[in-house]
């Protein structure tokens, strides 16, 4: 592949990865346990890939500060504005679909 079909296309991924956050951030009623149970992943989840993703190129960013960035402020923040309470079913639904969270 020419380095400018790579170039284009790591711009694109990182248009979509910036384009999937802010819409996770938008979209604050859905739980991460409502995301686990029908997708399989969280934005602890895409939070944790950024992270891992920085030290794949060297670069060092802690856990807090990749979730600061998925959520767009601190998770205990994000958590008092909008985590609530998981119902009997939605903890049921993820006992029975976790595959290791």
């Amino acid at each position: 592949m020419p380095m400018t079909d790579l170039d284009q296309q790591t711009q694109l991924e990182a248009a979509a990865f910036r384009r999937l956050v802010q819409h996770l951030r938008e979209r604050s009623d859905v739980q991460n346990i409502d995301l686990m149970n029908l997708a399989g992943f969280c934005r602890n989840c895409l939070s944790r890939w950024y992270r891992e993703a920085a030290a794949e190129q060297g670069t060092t960013i802690t856990d807090p500060e990749a979730r600061e960035i998925v959520y767009g402020m601190p998770y205990k923040e994000w958590q008092a504005l909008h985590q609530k309470q998981a119902t009997a079913e939605q903890k049921a639904k993820f006992a029975a679909s976790n595959t290791g969270h």
